[in-house]
């Protein structure tokens, strides 16, 4: 019997076993495929590729602007790009060298063991791996993209399945205007595809800042994207002569009908409790998560769940510092909190999008907020790189100077949030971020023009009163004034 059993080899599994290793337990992982979870099979990694092969047919449009030359267009072979998403997953793997790494340690890996169930509270049974036992347990069993409830919905290609194509459509539904969506809709656009992309929310990215929502739709629509937002739903999905017709209700609840090549479904991601057996260990779900407590103890309290399973924050980050903290809990006599953490995050759009911390809406609910906004046609860098489209707003609390949120779209967006993030999580004032020597000219110096910004408006910057008078207060990249 195993002091700990990680079922699962995504982020948080492979990180919840190499802990309890690093503790010293007897560690055993189980995962029914292939380490590397879904973002390395088949979500965030081969979708960075779409967004590579994307971004060079965009950059191939600006080559006579830098003087580059050459003889014909660059077109999309479509079998030949979904190749590399397999060849960069593969090359990602020989690259972690997960399995080698976890048994050179001493965790005993079970891959491939196919279905995994409960049965009992401390025995697991696989396909084929036989019966698995441990007094601890961590669940990091992950998520799968939902179906689509209705007539016609196994016609729908979703996140996991969606490398099955071979060949470009014409055009394509893609249900659901969330981050997978919106990514997918921006790479197939790329690719010469006609897109509509379709959801129930009243606009596209909905949990992002309503600034970030609005300028993506914006370049979506100007790119050609058609955006049917505030839909009554959809009814269902007929095939004929190898094409697909999607029927939905408007905005109106009026009867629509769609003709298009590919329907990709993107509506949700449920975690993968049904096949597991849990009742068997006695572990309570709500909806189709793993229901645990602050310190990520299910109803049984030698068993524990990290990551996507738990129905929190579905990012490959979260679930890394999850799996450390059920493995300690699991393990040391004293109990972590899983916090609420600052977590950036954002999505390979053309243009890309990137936040962390609050959006300028939630921050109002309970704090004095000062934003500042500033274009990406300020910043002298993309001018040089011709990306000029986006900006950067940073959300600060007036009385404290404290950086609550950062939301940015264009160029190295999610770059330009990591970077604000680390910030965030030193406790910088904006006044500080302000007074950072951020080098030039790169993207991440708009940090710099909204701080400093927001520094004069809250007083933070001592100026005169006829600077205050001015009806837009403008600041350049190099200009650095003290702040004491």
């Amino acid at each position: 019997m195993y002091d700990v059993v990680v079922v699962g080899g995504g982020p948080a599994g492979v990180v919840a076993a190499l802990r309890a290793r690093e503790l010293g337990a007897n560690v055993a992982l189980v995962d029914k495929d292939r380490l590397g979870g879904t973002c390395t099979n088949d979500g965030c990694v081969p979708t960075r590729v779409l967004a590579k092969a994307a971004r060079l047919m965009r950059d191939s449009q600006q080559f006579s602007m830098y003087g580059l030359q050459i003889d014909a267009a660059p077109r999309v072979d479509f079998a030949a790009v979904m190749q590399r998403t397999q060849d960069v997953v593969d090359e990602v793997h020989t690259k972690k060298q997960l399995q080698e790494h976890l048994e050179e340690i001493g965790v005993s890996t079970f891959t491939d063991a196919g279905q995994t169930a409960f049965l009992d509270e401390h025995t697991l049974t696989t396909e084929t791996s036989g019966q698995v036992q441990g007094e601890r347990f961590i669940l990091c069993v992950g998520g799968s993209p939902r179906q689509l409830p209705f007539p016609g919905g196994e016609y729908a290609f979703t996140s996991a399945t969606v490398w099955n194509l071979r060949e470009t459509p014409s055009s394509v539904a893609i249900i659901g205007a969330g981050a997978t969506g919106c990514q997918l809709a921006s790479v197939f656009e790329d690719f010469g595809v006609e897109v509509t992309l379709l959801d129930i929310a009243t606009r596209i990215l909905p949990t992002e800042d309503e600034g970030v929502s609005r300028e993506i739709a914006t370049q979506f629509r100007q790119r050609g994207i058609n955006l049917l937002t505030g839909i009554g739903g959809v009814q269902g999905i007929t095939q004929r002569d190898g094409h697909y017709q999607l029927d939905y209700t408007d905005a109106d609840q009026q009867p629509q009908r769609l003709p298009v090549d590919a329907v990709i479904a993107s509506i949700g991601w449920p975690g993968n409790v049904v096949q597991m057996a849990l009742d068997k260990a006695g572990i309570e779900t709500t909806r189709s998560y793993v229901l645990v407590n602050d310190y990520l103890q299910t109803s049984k309290p030698h068993i524990f769940a990290a990551g996507d399973i738990t129905g929190r924050s579905m990012l490959v980050q979260s679930a890394g510092y999850q799996g450390r903290i059920a493995a300690e809990n699991a393990l040391l006599s004293y109990n972590q909190a899983a916090e609420e953490r600052l977590i950036p995050h954002g999505g390979f759009t053309d243009p890309e999008y990137g936040g962390v911390g609050l959006t300028e809406e939630q921050a109002r609910q309970h704090y004095d907020v000062v934003t500042a906004t500033v274009p990406y046609a300020d910043l002298d860098r993309a001018v040089i790189d011709n990306r000029k489209v986006g900006f950067c707003k940073l959300v600060v609390d007036r009385r404290s100077s404290v950086i609550l949120g950062a939301h940015v779209v264009g160029e190295q967006a999610v770059e330009i949030v990591s970077t604000v993030s680390a910030g965030m999580a030193g406790g910088l004032r904006v006044q500080q971020l302000a007074d950072l020597e951020l080098a030039y000219p790169t993207f991440v110096a708009i940090i710099g023009l909204a701080a400093r910004q927001i520094a004069r408006e809250v007083g933070a910057v001592q100026v005169t009163p006829e600077w205050r008078e001015l009806t837009e207060l403008r600041v350049a990249e190099w200009e650095r004034t003290r702040t004491e």
